[in-house]
């Protein structure tokens, strides 16, 4: 079995987030109006990498919602209007959080989401854990691969779009207009650029397609309930295009785990130049943000992409028969 692989801080813990108490006064006022008792308790949500508030709020009232909110003057606020636009569309199929409300107050955008008395999946995942996980986004997937009108006047770009102009870094390192990022210098990488190029320029043509992708599916965008279903969250980056992209971005974690990925997505009929591509992308596209330093979202985010790009890389590597990449790694047994 192969070994274990790690990230450095668990999923579960990734974010830095402000409390309640530090909302301004007036906006604190202005929620517990809107949800129609005093708020009694805040439980910060440990993953994700924004410094956003997210939050489960509980009330004097004996009532329980999952609000996130930010200052309109910061992107995130947009992120979460969409997401709230999303959601509030998405066909009864997919299990995912719906919004109750939105409001803006004291220049600061709202969202008041269903809670979902879950936690993130652990890593290493379990195969139960997964398997849960896989069967709601194969849910999903096929609701969703005939978007409704609504849910495409909310406007999503084209997969192949996304990858041609976000996720081309290796063809533009090979073409000397960027450079070999740091971590990726102790990988297969620097050996392999030629290649990682040619699959990358190769995927988009075999990542399109009509239905609509979550766009971000990874382990902390998964929760798993008390009753042992899957949710899939933060709906904030859905695209158009082939939904087995999105379960090869969820595997990565998975193959960390030394579960056998492969053998999942024959389910999926993904092409085999078309997982290959997309570990490619996903590898260099993780492995350049890492390189970029300091974030100023979390501080976690950077070992998140390394971690990601490293195992991105270490999966293509395996498929293709390239050898061992290198790296930090953190081996366990089971």
């Amino acid at each position: 079995m192969r070994p274990i692989t790690l990230p450095d801080v668990p999923y579960g813990a990734t974010a830095v987030r402000p409390d309640w108490s530090d909302l301004p006064d007036s906006l604190r006022k202005a929620i517990s109006l809107r949800l129609g008792s005093p708020v009694s308790a805040a439980r910060s949500a440990g993953g994700g990498f924004t410094r956003a508030f997210a939050a489960v709020i509980e009330t004097e009232a004996g009532t329980s919602v999952f609000l996130k909110t930010a200052p309109l003057s910061d992107p995130v606020s947009d992120w979460y209007a969409r997401e709230a636009a999303f959601t509030s569309a998405l066909p009864p199929e997919v299990t995912a959080a719906r919004p109750l409300w939105t409001m803006t107050d004291s220049d600061w955008f709202v969202l008041c989401l269903e809670a979902i008395d879950g936690r993130i999946p652990e890593l290493p995942w379990s195969q139960e854990n997964l398997d849960t996980a896989l069967r709601t986004w194969s849910a999903a997937a096929t609701a969703l691969a005939y978007p409704s009108p609504r849910l495409l006047e909310i406007g999503m770009p084209a997969l192949p779009e996304i990858l041609r102009d976000e996720m081309s870094w290796w063809s533009l390192i090979a073409a000397r207009r960027a450079p070999m990022p740091e971590p990726a210098l102790s990988t297969i990488a620097p050996q392999r650029l030629s290649d990682l190029a040619k699959l990358e320029r190769a995927l988009p043509a075999l990542a399109a397609g009509d239905g609509m992708c979550h766009g971000d599916l990874r382990v902390d965008n998964v929760l798993i309930d008390t009753g042992g279903r899957a949710w899939l969250c933060d709906w904030t980056w859905p695209c158009l295009g082939a939904p087995w992209f999105d379960t090869v971005t969820l595997l990565v974690s998975a193959y960390a785990s030394g579960l056998d990925t492969d053998a999942v997505l024959n389910a999926w009929g993904a092409p085999d130049e078309g997982v290959d591509g997309a570990l490619a992308a996903l590898a260099g596209y993780w492995l350049v943000r890492a390189g970029d330093g300091p974030s100023s979202a979390s501080p976690h985010s950077r070992q998140h992409q390394r971690f990601s790009g490293e195992q991105a890389l270490a999966w293509l590597a395996e498929r293709r028969g390239w050898g061992e990449t290198s790296g930090r790694r953190r081996w366990f047994r089971r």
